[in-house]
């Protein structure tokens, strides 16, 4: 990343949902603008992140990266606890 962290984090935090913990574990995964987060897939943002710390993170981290996402892709911003009803649904489908 060629800007300072900092005001990498700042640009971040405009987004929707997204505050300077999240926004630090968007710099971490390599995402420094909401352009970056375009056409994402938060699964593999969260597994990612899991990964890079080596512990499973509270699955509402992922329905933020998801909010993000979302809003990335020019859809209205919605709150994160919306992807937590998603996400929650479909676990409900898989059993």
């Amino acid at each position: 990343m060629n800007l300072d962290r900092s005001v990498v984090s700042r640009r971040l935090c405009e987004i929707p949902n997204v505050g300077p913990a999240i926004a630090d574990d968007l710099i971490r995964l390599e995402i420094a603008c909401v352009e970056d987060l375009a056409d994402r897939d938060p699964d593999e943002m969260f597994a990612q992140l899991c990964e890079l710390d080596g512990q499973r993170h509270d699955p509402c981290v992922r329905d933020v990266f998801a909010a993000a996402v979302s809003y990335a892709n020019g859809e209205p911003a919605r709150p994160w606890w919306h992807f937590s009803r998603e996400r929650k649904a479909r676990e409900r489908e898989r059993g």
